[in-house]
């Protein structure tokens, strides 16, 4: 079995986050689009919960959500049991430092006007905290932590490289100790070799902080090497969720299987799962198909799945849970 360097979270551990139905409309010249409909997902202290899914599937805009970037149309949000979607603009500014983001392209998130050590000190601007001679001390210890030099301050975002600013953003994301990060696709821009180094620091930094991760990633090897557990998401909706090994060995949804069928594997004797790849396209976001939405690209749809939407059912280990009417491999 595949190991990863994550330790195993104890299941009766309390979350520290909790979604609970969300959803999130968008308004377009075409008609609505259902971008989130209905998720519910947990993430523990000190985990990371690995969310994957096709392109256009709503991955970051439940990431954003949670950070209350975007605003929900229903749903609630809790971290540490305080509901942040209840939270006017003015009330909420105190629990922002405790959920930090980083993004896809740093480059874009970092504004080319400003010096390094003023875009990792202003989260503590911006909270009042410490000094300015504190805040100097602050940065000069998150770049360490990053690996970066101390020296790396004075310069520009544009003077170092794909890897070096991902390691600002992440710096700039730990500045107020928070207890959350959610990294939105954060080393797919990168190159492996790069991308090895970013998941590794991940993963250090983690263990020294005790910080949760939402890893939002199309990468399923990435997310196999970072992830306890993993949620995947098919238009808008969860449709797997289950541990990191309890998924990979026993993906009990069409579309995991057929997903994780696509990562090309080098190992002998590794079981593989069906190596076809999903016939038909990705539905509209516009018109969603009436029950099971994947039921239009599926091996194994029947009557029901054309009519019955599924719904979040536990089967097997009671933390494996599939919206699946026909789970492939239970009974």
């Amino acid at each position: 079995m595949f190991q990863s360097p994550q330790p195993i979270i104890p299941a009766h551990t309390e979350p520290l986050l909790s979604v609970d139905h969300l959803a999130v409309r968008f308004e377009a010249v075409r008609g609505t689009v259902q971008a989130v409909d209905g998720v519910s997902l947990s993430i523990r202290p000190g985990e990371t919960l690995g969310l994957v899914g096709e392109s256009g599937c709503g991955k970051s805009t439940l990431g954003r959500t949670i950070a209350r970037l975007i605003d929900p149309h229903d749903g609630k949000v809790r971290l540490n049991g305080i509901e942040l979607t209840r939270l006017s603009r003015s009330n909420l500014r105190s629990h922002r430092r405790d959920v930090q983001m980083v993004f896809q392209d740093p480059l874009a998130s970092l504004d080319p006007r400003w010096t390094v050590g003023s875009l990792i000190a202003e989260p503590l601007n911006i909270h009042r905290i410490g000094s300015r001679r504190d805040r100097q001390t602050r940065v000069a210890e998150l770049l360490r932590k990053v690996g970066l030099p101390a020296d790396a301050a004075e310069k520009y975002p544009h003077q170092f490289s794909g890897g070096q600013r991902q390691r600002i953003g992440i710096a700039r994301a730990l500045a107020l100790d928070p207890k959350l990060i959610i990294l939105d696709e954060p080393v797919s821009a990168l190159d492996v070799s790069v991308q090895a180094q970013i998941l590794n620091l991940l993963v250090d930094l983690q263990k020294q902080s005790g910080v949760a991760f939402l890893f939002i990633s199309h990468d399923l090897s990435v997310v196999e090497y970072i992830s306890n557990r993993v949620a995947v998401m098919y238009l808008g909706r969860i449709v797997e969720f289950a541990s990191r090994d309890e998924l990979w060995s026993r993906p009990a949804h069409p579309y995991t299987r057929a997903l994780l069928g696509s990562v090309p594997r080098m190992e002998r004797g590794r079981e593989r799962h069906s190596r076809k790849t999903l016939r038909g396209d990705l539905p509209s976001p516009f018109a969603p198909p009436p029950g099971c939405r994947f039921h239009t690209r599926c091996p194994v749809a029947q009557d029901k799945c054309r009519s019955v939407s599924p719904t979040l059912t536990s089967i097997g280990d009671s933390e494996h849970l599939v919206a699946c009417h026909f789970p492939v491999g239970f009974s």
